[in-house]
């Protein structure tokens, strides 16, 4: 019988493979407490982009963004080693053994300046692309996009002459966030508004275009002009046949995102364009096999599979590799995985109780006490100098950056009584933010406590079923603790902002006995609050943090600041002052939160009683909160 018209039209398969958010995870190691972790590292990733590929006649690997910064090797190579033109970032290197065809920048590119970064992309033997970043004369920081002209074998074994388009996205906040870096640099434009108007452009040039776009879904309806998660209005420009996702550090196809609209959960597809988000620390491979036909159009996808795949299983509490880790990857970055051990293992100083943030979202905590009293004490050195900051009252606003959550039970600060090494700092203060003071008033003092309370959901006082303390969607870095006031907060009622920073319950109010030295604080006051340049600069939405209130932007980094006051205090106390806790709420009221295993064995925190009820999903325990 003669063939029918289907069987003569050329069909091709194409797996695309990508990662996102690696933050300089190349080994399967967790420098922070110094030991081997199964959950994280590029070469693990590559075990299965090595078995990915042997599955798949034809097939690219794309990279999403935040490639270099995240670890202290990271921070190794960026401020203490340095980068000089012709060196290879290791991470870099790593990624050169993989064979990638191309990446975009996420935000965190940014973190260590412009002329870092350009020599870090410069040993890439892959382009880097981005379309809604722009110098100063208004062409593009790096390619806005690329044609990728392949030769690939369709289901009938021709070969066939396909052009992929790959176009790039990142974060427009990336001027608040770094504009130390940025200002007068760069400057950027929406996510959504850049891919109107250049995706056709790249779509009359390519048969079919891939959108890798450092940011993630908004729970937001409708879009917002410039948003920082816009991949939902992106999928709705015509002309992406496929869209990488990251940011965030979720997963798709999964349950991260139910309920939102547009979003298949399930299938890994936004508005029916197949999208995924792979995870963080290279802990997934995203994977989307795209079925093409070739038509008098040109090719167009007929279907699409997604899924992202893990580099390991926990089963309870045990953590299981579900991949080897790649010899050549190791070997790529092997000296400075040695030189970063070296690094962190240097003590510089040490502490009379231990730093654990086991119970940071429940209680006041040493590990974010520790933070503002290094914060006060570093800007009190200044104040004295500067007439911006002299006669005003002096505050420290820091947050639980290790509390768990998303990254796992053991996913929290704890260090050790006794010497106190590099390691350790970076333990209690991840990034490499850089100090920055801010002027506000009483009342504005005020919502910056009611925008950092909103972590909690609300308690209904009637009910005697469990009541779940913490809300999920909410980072733990936007938990600023102030330090310097005394208050309470109310959970049981509801907060006024949401998780994004939105006003959306005017009515509401949950810091109760906000004083300032003793007494009701005055909202006409003037106060100087020292916190970091992500947050000063307008990050995580804060009122009376848009960058406009900016009255000091120090030269150092918050960790080296509490690197500094380690040194010379010498002898460091780091217990918590206690200078927040929850109002009372009816006995009958039963809170829990989720937390490590490892908390058993920690001093129990003050102005709470804490009742183990058990084990918890995903390898926590979980503890009734009652109040002291």
């Amino acid at each position: 019988m003669p063939p029918s018209p289907a069987a003569a039209t050329p069909r091709l398969q194409l797996r695309l493979m990508g990662t996102s958010d690696l933050h300089a995870n190349i080994f399967a190691y967790d420098y922070y407490r110094d030991r081997p972790d199964d959950r994280v590292g590029l070469a693990r990733t590559a075990g299965l982009i090595a078995t990915a590929r042997a599955e798949a006649e034809n097939s690219l690997l794309l990279d999403n963004g935040d490639i270099i910064q995240g670890t202290p090797l990271g921070d190794y190579v960026a401020l203490s080693k340095g980068l000089k033109k012709g060196d290879i970032h290791p991470m870099i290197a790593a990624m050169n053994v993989l064979g990638y065809a191309a990446c975009t920048l996420g935000n965190h590119e940014f973190n260590y300046g412009l002329d870092f970064l350009d020599v870090a992309l410069a040993g890439a033997n892959f382009p880097a692309v981005c379309c809604n970043i722009f110098k100063q004369d208004g062409t593009f920081y790096v390619q806005p996009w690329l044609v990728l002209e392949r030769a690939f074998r369709d289901e009938s074994g021709v070969e066939q002459k396909l052009r992929v388009g790959i176009i790039g996205f990142t974060p427009p906040q990336i001027m608040q966030w770094d504009q130390s870096h940025l200002a007068g640099r760069v400057t950027t434009t929406g996510i959504a508004e850049a891919a109107r108007l250049y995706v056709p452009q790249l779509r009359a040039r390519a048969d079919i275009v891939v959108a890798l776009c450092h940011s993630g879904i908004s729970r937001k309806s409708p879009p917002q002009p410039g948003e920082e998660n816009a991949a939902l209005a992106l999928a709705r420009v015509p002309g992406v046949d496929a869209i990488f996702l990251g940011h965030q550090h979720l997963l798709l196809p999964g349950a991260d995102f139910a309920g939102i609209e547009g979003v298949d959960v399930a299938a890994g597809a936004l508005y029916g364009v197949p999208a995924f988000m792979p995870g963080f620390w290279g802990s997934h491979l995203g994977l989307i096999d795209l079925t093409l036909e070739r038509q008098d159009s040109g090719w167009r996808v007929v279907a699409a599979k997604v899924e992202a795949r893990p580099i390991y299983a926990r089963d309870d509490r045990a953590v299981t590799p579900l991949a080897v880790a790649d010899p050549k990857v190791l070997a790529a970055a092997q000296q400075a995985h040695d030189e970063t051990l070296a690094y962190v293992r240097s003590p510089v100083g040490d502490i009379a109780s231990p730093i654990q943030s086991f119970f940071a979202l429940v209680a006041d905590d040493p590990s974010v006490q520790i933070v503002n009293s290094a914060q006060s004490w570093y800007i009190r050195r200044l104040a004295a100098t500067m007439p911006a900051l002299k006669g005003l009252a002096i505050l420290s606003a820091a947050a639980p950056f290790k509390s768990g959550g998303r990254g796992g039970p053991d996913y929290y600060t704890d260090v050790k009584a006794g010497a106190i090494a590099i390691k350790d700092v970076a333990d209690i203060y991840l990034y490499p933010n850089t100090m920055r003071a801010v002027k506000v008033d009483g009342a504005t003092l005020r919502e910056w406590l009611e925008r950092s309370a909103g972590i909690f959901r609300r308690i209904d006082p009637a009910s005697v079923v469990e009541q779940p303390l913490i809300d999920p969607t909410f980072a733990s870095y936007n938990f600023d603790v102030i330090d310097g006031v005394t208050y309470a907060i109310d959970v049981t009622q509801p907060s006024r902002y949401d998780f994004e920073g939105a006003l959306v319950a005017p009515q509401a109010h949950r810091i109760v006995d906000l004083n300032f030295e003793g007494k009701p604080i005055d909202e006409a006051q003037l106060f100087i609050v020292v916190t970091n340049n992500y947050r000063a600069s307008g990050g995580g939405n804060f009122p009376g943090c848009d960058g406009s209130t900016v009255v000091l932007e120090a030269p150092d980094a918050n960790r080296e600041a509490l690197v500094r006051y380690i040194v010379e205090t010498r002898h460091v106390e780091p217990k918590a002052d206690g200078n927040w806790r929850f109002a009372p709420w009816p006995k009958n009221v039963v809170a829990t939160f989720e937390t490590s295993p490892a908390a058993a064995a920690a001093a129990a925190p003050a102005g709470v009683k804490l009742t183990p009820m058990g084990a918890a999903p995903g390898g926590f325990v979980k503890y009734r909160v009652e109040l002291a």
